[in-house]
């Protein structure tokens, strides 16, 4: 949700400023403000679990709205963000790297370089923030305070690489990250045009393609996490650069002479495969349009009813609009209105959501995707016709009575 709500404030603000914010935290809850509901689930461990009418009705104290101050601004308490507020004005080093830190996600070259003349400690410099980012890792656009991608990105990336910058150095963001893995991973580089040329730069100054991202996260692979995190073209970059394709995400890339690989003549799994990982680069191939993989899974004898994530490869599939592979699921008699673990929707639903929030995959079919749901029998909820977006569109509503040809 874009926050109106809780504003990021100038590098030099003043506690006062931040206890502003508090204060009118405190008075959102009071008049129930969905923003306020929303700021406080998200960034207050008591209340993460709490339905919004629950987290409405709580008590809600200052220190509450004050936690969540610092953690949206990357504290893990109000008083380390006033830690922070003191020295960010009686450190030079850390106002130097503050500073630094706003002409990298501003484009700002001449300042960082004049910055960095001025200081050279600032290129292996930390945040004090829980992350503890160095100043390359602000390139990535992640797990961040600042998450914002000029156009001259790489230009950036080359001031600090140049002035010494470590490239494989690990931040604390999702359990051990590098730059790379931050920017393959984040939607804020590929939106401004500038990611391939990014993980081009950073490949090219040693980033090293294992370690990336932590190794508790899907196995480690820097491609998995790029498929999970809806980046297939990054995924697809890093394959085609050398990264380590498991059965999942050779998948998930459209690899089929990788996924081929770990078949046995026999056609059953080798030993370096399982059936989850075959389950999990099906609902990859089914969202990201890899038609010939899906065909060739289903041989092998992937379950269209399989969940591996409490989704279905169909509910992948209608998300990011395959016209194609919805129709190759439903003649394989794929469930329509078996429901998602987390959110509780059906495929309809995530392809209406989809079509709300559209993921970052070729295809995009929606309105053909929802009529052939319909006419093959998915439930139409009420809300979904009453909804103002869907009102407004008449090829919309039009695919939710199933009269809109899928040829």
């Amino acid at each position: 949700m874009p926050s109106s709500l809780i504003k990021e404030l100038p590098t030099l603000a003043r506690l006062e400023q931040y206890e502003k914010q508090a204060q009118d935290l405190v008075e959102g809850h009071k008049a129930g403000d969905s923003e306020s509901t929303w700021h406080i689930k998200i960034n207050h461990p008591v209340f993460r679990e709490m339905s919004d009418a629950d987290v409405r009705s709580a008590t809600f104290t200052l220190s509450d709205a004050q936690l969540i101050i610092a953690r949206w601004n990357y504290f893990d308490s109000w008083a380390e963000l006033a830690e922070y507020v003191d020295a960010v004005t009686q450190s030079p080093l850390v106002s130097q790297f503050e500073l630094a830190v706003d002409a990298i996600v501003t484009g700002d070259a001449a300042t960082l370089e004049r910055l960095l003349r001025e200081n050279p400690d600032l290129i292996r410099a930390r945040s004090t923030r829980r992350h503890h980012a160095t100043l390359l890792h602000y390139v990535g656009a992640n797990g961040t305070e600042k998450q914002r991608t000029p156009k001259n990105a790489v230009e950036i990336a080359k001031v600090l690489l140049d002035a010494g910058a470590e490239v494989n150095a690990v931040g604390k963001m999702y359990g051990g990250t590098t730059t790379l893995g931050l920017v393959a991973t984040s939607v804020h580089p590929a939106r401004a045009g500038v990611q391939d040329a990014l993980m081009e730069i950073l490949l090219g100054y040693g980033a090293a393609l294992e370690g990336a991202v932590a190794p508790d996260y899907i196995r480690g692979s820097i491609v998995n996490a790029c498929l999970a995190n809806g980046r297939p073209y990054a995924a697809e970059f890093l394959g085609r650069r050398g990264a380590r394709l498991d059965l999942d995400g050779a998948a998930g890339v459209g690899r089929l002479d990788v996924v081929k690989s770990f078949f046995d003549d026999d056609g059953s799994l080798k030993a370096d495969a399982t059936k989850t990982l075959m389950e999990l680069g099906f609902l990859w191939a089914c969202g990201y349009g890899r038609t010939n993989v899906v065909e060739f899974l289903l041989e092998k004898g992937a379950d269209v009813n399989a969940r591996p994530q409490g989704e279905t490869g169909l509910h992948w599939a209608a998300y990011c609009g395959q016209l194609d592979i919805v129709t190759l699921l439903l003649e394989r008699k794929a469930p329509l209105d078996i429901k998602d673990r987390s959110y509780d929707g059906t495929p309809l639903g995530w392809a209406l959501h989809g079509w709300g929030h559209p993921p970052e995959t070729k295809g995009g079919r929606y309105y053909e995707v929802v009529a052939v749901l319909v006419v093959a029998g998915a439930t139409v909820e009420l809300d979904w016709l009453a909804d103002e977006k869907v009102q407004s569109d008449p090829r919309m509503l039009a695919a939710l009575h199933g009269e809109i040809s899928a040829k």
